[in-house]
């Protein structure tokens, strides 16, 4: 009989709908496999400001550690979460397809402070890139600091003051959370690699790399690689003020990507197409134009 798998995830309740999902699609392959549950340092703080934490790699370094210990087999990361360098010793081993990379303003009444912007308003998040890129467009609005998994900040919305707040549209609609009268901010470029799940393994157990390779989508892979590789262009992580999206397009990948003042004072932005294969090799020149045009000192302005 087959040595069952072992699958490290978080234990929130997406944490554990991405596991299982990878779980699935792994027994449909024909392999057993079991979920192994621990908790991360970002879900034991639910107060401190992700940036004020030293964010990177937050969510994912404690798996990777029981990754690299052989406690598990495998870790599932949401990939937005991920440090663009994984951690010595472990492997990509597969990239799902993606879901919508899209933020959503989950709204406490109705929508129509979103019409004025001079208006002022007060909506919440954690994410630095989010109150970076709305600030730009409503530069008289509050944000507040929202910190807890999907289930807690959607609880905390429902008791505040707020007019809203910003979530990842795959996080709620993953576990079936989506508010009916949630907004889609498509003028809001999302994080690198949003809406897509990371399954990662031991780089030497060639074994789980086979088992895992069908789960791959080449499609998503070549898009969040684009993203991923502007983000380590510009020296940036998972809490910095950066914005990326790459998609399909009829020339290959359409990219698109920004750095913004954490005020919301100034946004650099770049939209370049190019060839599936030279898609990263774009991104990083683009990151080198938002450079030159001084990307580097609004990254730094952490606050």
């Amino acid at each position: 009989m087959e040595q069952k798998i072992r699958i490290g995830t978080r234990d929130s309740q997406l944490a554990l709908w991405q596991a299982t999902l990878v779980q699935e699609q792994l027994e449909a392959l024909g392999h057993p496999s079991e979920l192994v549950h621990i908790k991360s340092e970002g879900d034991i703080d639910l107060v401190t400001p992700l940036y004020a934490i030293g964010v990177q790699g937050v969510f994912t370094r404690t798996l990777d550690a029981a990754l690299l210990s052989g406690r598990i087999d495998l870790a599932v990361h949401s990939m937005k979460d991920v440090p663009v360098q994984l951690a010595q010793g472990l492997w990509a081993a597969a990239v799902l397809r993606r879901a919508s990379p899209a933020d959503l303003l989950v709204l406490r009444g109705d929508a129509s402070f979103l019409d004025d912007r001079d208006g002022v308003a007060t909506i919440a998040t954690s994410s630095l890139r989010r109150k970076a890129q709305w600030l730009h467009r409503y530069p008289r609005h509050h944000v507040d600091n929202l910190r807890g998994n999907v289930n807690t900040r959607l609880a905390k919305v429902a008791a505040s003051d707020w007019q809203g707040a910003i979530f990842a549209a795959a996080g709620l609609e993953r576990i079936g959370l989506r508010p009916d009268n949630a907004v889609v901010l498509d003028w809001m470029l999302p994080a690198p690699a949003q809406g897509a799940i990371l399954v990662a393994c031991r780089m030497d157990d060639d074994a789980l790399r086979s088992v895992c390779a069908p789960l791959n989508d080449t499609v998503t892979a070549a898009c969040v690689d684009t993203e991923r590789a502007f983000l380590s262009a510009l020296m940036g992580g998972c809490s910095t003020p950066i914005g990326a999206l790459a998609e399909p397009a009829a020339g290959g990948i359409r990219f698109r990507g920004n750095v913004c003042a954490l005020d919301g004072s100034r946004c650099l932005n770049v939209d370049r197409t190019a060839a599936v294969n030279d898609a990263p090799a774009l991104a990083r020149a683009a990151a080198g134009e938002l450079l030159a045009a001084g990307a580097g000192r609004l990254i730094q302005k952490m606050a």
